[in-house]
């Protein structure tokens, strides 16, 4: 996986039924744009973020 802040992540939801998440990647702290990413979510917590299969990053729309 790879992203640059300002792009968009997506954590689908686990199970049926469940919300999924959505945020902005803050700061991209792996080398090369590799995770862990500091993400700030909609409802504005922010956390570190290592991405696993239930996620896609979306590039930023310039």
């Amino acid at each position: 996986m790879h992203a640059t802040a300002g792009d968009e992540i997506r954590v689908h939801g686990r199970t049926v039924g469940s919300a999924g998440q959505h945020g902005e990647i803050l700061e991209v702290r792996g080398p090369d744009g590799a995770p862990p990413y500091l993400v700030r979510f909609a409802d504005g917590h922010e956390a570190l973020v290592h991405p696993g299969p239930d996620c896609e990053v979306q590039a930023r729309a310039d």
